[in-house]
């Protein structure tokens, strides 16, 4: 079992590969349409993004975090 305390962590790399996933793939079926070279050139633009992505969220998500809480009620001001 992962401890607790990864847990944003994991949420951040589980939804950063899911996201470049689809991005990559609907941006290379657009670029390339459904040829051979697809799933090849596809998984490379993936792999090439996917870490790039997961550093992003590492880094922006708790100011994004940050911004929401303040643009929100909490349940006690509503």
């Amino acid at each position: 079992m992962i401890p607790a305390r990864f847990a944003p962590a994991l949420v951040g790399l589980i939804l950063s590969g899911l996201m470049s996933c689809i991005v990559t793939l609907v941006a290379t079926v657009k670029t390339l349409g459904l040829s051979d070279q697809v799933v090849s050139t596809w998984l490379n633009a993936w792999f090439f993004g996917w870490p790039i992505a997961f550093g992003v969220v590492l880094i922006a998500g708790p100011a994004v975090r940050g911004m929401v809480s303040k643009w929100v009620k909490s349940p006690s001001e509503v």
